[in-house]
């Protein structure tokens, strides 16, 4: 098994949060760039499922001997059938920053009850082991589009996402709150569970 795990992404917010949830996993657990690889993946899968074993594969491809992890997220809002979706990070731009993307999506629901407002994050890892074999995790944890703009902790759309349950926004979470019910928590948990019982920790 191998000696470390590849996080195939580029996003530091993520890394922060996958730091935290794995770190008692027992094996160094680095970013894609921190292990030496600065290529661009191409995400043209149609599904969440699809992106995040194409990243996997790719590293894993350079990287055989390591534990290759990858994941595709985002946020799906019912009342705009489900996006921005797989565009999430796309959405009005790969270069917009999110404070904007946040303010686009409040316009689009301007108007809409609560009701109408359901929403979600959806996260889907893949691992790729060096035995060559494949899993795929998605979690969830279903919320709705705020009103406005509140909180500064996260990333991404965490200020307009509303957990109705806690009456505030991922971005209004302590993190240790927010990694036990996030749904980059709920799979990186699972994914732990499995790596830890294929190296028999």
């Amino acid at each position: 098994m191998g000696k470390r795990i590849i996080f195939a992404t580029k996003n530091e917010g993520k890394m922060v949060e996958i730091a935290v949830i794995m770190r008692d996993i027992g094996m160094p657990v680095v970013s894609m760039e921190a292990a030496g690889l600065a290529m661009d993946i191409v995400e043209d899968g149609v599904t969440f499922e699809e992106n995040a074993l194409l990243k996997a594969r790719a590293v894993a491809e350079i990287f055989p001997d390591d534990i290759v992890l990858a994941d595709d997220s985002g946020l799906e809002i019912d009342y705009l059938n489900g996006e921005p979706g797989v565009y999430s990070a796309r959405f009005a731009g790969r270069d917009t920053p999110y404070e904007e993307k946040n303010r686009i999506l409040l316009e689009k629901l301007e108007g809409v009850a609560d009701a109408r407002r359901s929403a979600r994050f959806v996260c889907v890892i893949a691992a790729i082991f060096p035995d060559a074999g494949e899993t795929v995790i998605r979690e969830t944890i279903e919320g709705q589009i705020a009103h406005e703009i509140s909180g500064i902790h996260g990333f991404g759309y965490d200020p307009i996402f509303y957990v109705p349950k806690y009456h505030c926004t991922t971005a209004e979470m302590s993190p240790a709150l927010k990694n036990e019910l996030s749904h980059r928590g709920k799979a990186l948990r699972t994914i732990n569970k499995m790596i830890e019982e294929k190296i028999g920790k």
